[in-house]
């Protein structure tokens, strides 16, 4: 088994019933395999814009590697909100 520092902790962000998150969580578990990389995924429903702002949940589904949303240009955004 891995230790538990080399695996990457990831948060998959969704709001209920989006259509697109079980093929995104597919998505980023087949990467992983493929990569060879442990990963933990967190799925997360945001259900309030107070979560959307603390969580930075800028649409459904967001994806977030070790707390960093994996959309480069979501860095700067302040757009936080549910979708």
């Amino acid at each position: 088994m891995s230790d538990p520092a080399e695996i990457v902790q990831i948060r998959v962000l969704y709001s209920e019933g989006c259509a697109g998150t079980p093929p995104t969580v597919e998505l980023v578990k087949n990467v992983a395999q493929y990569l060879n990389i442990p990963v933990n995924i967190e799925m997360v429903s945001v259900g309030t814009q107070e979560q959307a702002r603390e969580l930075r949940f800028l649409g459904s589904p967001t994806v977030q590697i070790e707390g960093l949303d994996i959309e480069p240009s979501a860095q700067d955004s302040l757009a936080f909100g549910l979708t």
